[in-house]
């Protein structure tokens, strides 16, 4: 028996030091999937073309890091699923713990991958107007960079580290809904793709205002509240669910 008594936040510091070097990969995989949505994204987000009796035509298209970061959604919402599966939750048999330990250094992960993904994401969208500026048939362009309007750098930094918060939170839940019951992996799908179909057909209202509630809040400091607010509900129900587990396994 051992004499030296580890406090829980000692427990939960070792076990996410260990989480970030055993997921490394998870980084790779999300510069690859930003890497894609870079190439979709090269031939402008959208598109408008005028021409004038002179016989000259403008083209003006639009650049922006909107497709990278959705893609980044995603890829963080399957991470939160998969940090949640029988072969993760073994690798916290090496260490003193417990499901509170091994939930808490789960999110500090999820936090962590969220901030990196959330910055590369902004980050790839200045990329993606170089790229086109150089390889593209470009003859003047605009842009917010951090050096024109850091304002709205940090106002965009922000948002999509954020939603990746939101989206990782939501995927932890996911996944600990299915470890739960396995009958959820087919479930889930149907519920939610019967909410989509009945709020997009029958209730077209109640879909706006979810969507408006989080998608279209023009402060930040609402946006922030709510997307935490949500955020910490579903790390919360994760937690409580987990809990309702026979085994830690």
């Amino acid at each position: 028996m051992s004499l030296t008594e580890m406090s829980l936040s000692d427990v939960v510091k070792r076990q996410y030091e260990f989480k970030l070097r055993a997921f490394l990969g998870v980084f790779s995989s999300m510069a690859g999937v930003q890497l894609i949505s870079l190439l979709f994204s090269l031939g402008g987000v959208t598109s408008v073309g005028t021409g004038t009796s002179s016989g000259m035509y403008i083209n003006i298209s639009y650049y922006s890091a909107d497709m990278v970061v959705v893609f980044t959604m995603i890829w963080i919402f399957m991470t939160g699923i998969l940090i949640t599966t029988k072969a993760v939750r073994y690798d916290d048999f090496t260490f003193v713990s417990n499901r509170l330990s091994s939930n808490l250094a789960n999110i500090l992960f999820l936090l962590t991958a969220s901030a990196i993904g959330g910055a590369a994401a902004v980050t790839a969208g200045f990329l993606l107007k170089i790229i086109a500026f150089f390889f593209g048939d470009i003859q003047y362009g605009l842009g917010n960079s951090f050096l024109e309007a850091p304002a709205e750098f940090f106002i965009g930094l922000a948002a999509a580290i954020l939603y990746m918060i939101l989206f990782a939170s939501l995927g932890y839940l996911t996944g600990m809904i299915v470890q739960v019951n396995k009958i959820f992996i087919f479930l889930l799908p149907t519920l939610i793709t019967g909410i989509v179909v009945y709020l997009g057909i029958r209730n077209e209202e109640l879909a706006t205002a979810i969507l408006d509630f989080i998608f279209a809040e023009s402060s930040l400091f609402l946006f922030a509240v709510k997307t935490l607010l949500l955020s910490t509900l579903f790390f919360t129900g994760s937690i409580v669910l987990s809990n309702r587990m026979e085994v830690w396994k």
